[in-house]
C-alpha cells in the first residue's frame, strides 16, 4: 500500500511508474528490512514483485534530502509569490480567485494522474493554489472577528509541521501499513461527511450538518488538523524511502507536491478552525 495525501488520487512513487512504490520496501533478506512486501527496483540486480525496473541512463543521479528541501522550498515559495498577488488585488474579487482555485484543483489532479512528476504542472498548479488562499485570506483578513486570523492559522501549520517532523524523526511516531490504513480509511470519511454537508448545505441551506459551527464544527476541524499532520508523517515517510531506494533525482517534485498539498490541505483547517472559534 503506497503512501498518499489528501488527494488521494495522487500517485506518488508507485509502481505503475516505473519508479520504486514508497510504501513496498525490499522483503526481509533483502538489501533492507521489510515490513511490506516487494523488492527495492533500485537495487543492483533485485527484481520488483510485478516487473523488472526501467534501466536509467547513467547520468541520472539519485535524489537527495537536499533535492527535495530545494524543490519543497521553490513550490512553497510560488505559493506564497501567488498568496501575495491574490491579497493584494482579489481580496475584492473573489469570484476570480475561486476560479484559480479551481483550475488549480485541475491541475493538482492532472499531476496526480501523469506518469511521471512535471514542474511546470506543479509550480503552476502552486501559484493558482496561492492566489485562492492569498485572496481568500485577505477577505476573511478583512472582517471585524477575523482580523489576524490568517497569521494565526499560518502559525499553526507550521507549528504542526515541526511537531510532526519532530515525532516522526524521533520515532514517536512510526508509519506502518497499519497506520497508512487507518490514516487513508479517516481521511475518506472525513471527505465523505464533508461533502454529504455541503449536499445538505446547498439544498436544505443553513449550516447542513452542523460541521461548519458550534461545537460539532469546532470537533470536525481538529480532526481535520490531525488528519493533515498525519499525512505529513506518510509523506514523510516517502521522501525517507525514496532516498535510501535511490529514486531519480526527478522524484524530489513529487515529494515538494505532496508536501505542499497536505501544508495547504492544514492551512485551510486551521483557517476555517478559528473562524469557527471566533464566532464567524
Amino acid at each position: 500500500m503506497r503512501s498518499s495525501n489528501p488527494v488521494f488520487s495522487r500517485r506518488g512513487f508507485s509502481r505503475d511508474t516505473g519508479y520504486a512504490g514508497f510504501n513496498a520496501p525490499p522483503q526481509a533478506g533483502g538489501p533492507t528490512a521489510n515490513p511490506y512486501a516487494g523488492a527495492n527496483p533500485y537495487a543492483q540486480g533485485a527484481q520488483p514483485v510485478t516487473q523488472a525496473p526501467p534501466q536509467y541512463a547513467p547520468q541520472t543521479r539519485p535524489m537527495t534530502m537536499d533535492d527535495v528541501v530545494t524543490r519543497t522550498g521553490l513550490t512553497l515559495g510560488t505559493v506564497v509569490v501567488g498568496a501575495t498577488l491574490g491579497w493584494l488585488f482579489l481580496t475584492e474579487n473573489l469570484g476570480f480567485a475561486v476560479g484559480a482555485g479551481l483550475v488549480a484543483m485541475v491541475l493538482g489532479l492532472v499531476q496526480s494522474f501523469k506518469r511521471k512528476p512535471s514542474p511546470a504542472l506543479i509550480l503552476s498548479y502552486a501559484v493558482l493554489e496561492g492566489v485562492f488562499l492569498g485572496a481568500l485570506s485577505g477577505y476573511l483578513n478583512g472582517l471585524p472577528k477575523m482580523n489576524g486570523a490568517p497569521m494565526q492559522a499560518v502559525l499553526g501549520t507550521m507549528a504542526v509541521f515541526v511537531a510532526m517532523l519532530v515525532a516522526y524523526k524521533t520515532r514517536i511516531v512510526r508509519v506502518t501499513a497499519r497506520f497508512t490504513r487507518f490514516v487513508l480509511i479517516a481521511a475518506m470519511g472525513f471527505v465523505l461527511l464533508s461533502l454529504v454537508n455541503l449536499a445538505f448545505m446547498a439544498f436544505g441551506g443553513g449550516d447542513g450538518l452542523g460541521f461548519r459551527s458550534g461545537g460539532l464544527g469546532i470537533l470536525f476541524g481538529v480532526v481535520g488538523v490531525v488528519l493533515g499532520a498525519l499525512f505529513l508523517a506518510l509523506d514523510f515517510k516517502q521522501v525517507e524511502d525514496g532516498i535510501a531506494y535511490g529514486a531519480p533525482r526527478e522524484e524530489s517534485w513529487l515529494a515538494a507536491f505532496g508536501l505542499t498539498l497536505t501544508l495547504v490541505w492544514i492551512y485551510m483547517e486551521m483557517l476555517r478552525l478559528i473562524s469557527i472559534l471566533r464566532g464567524d
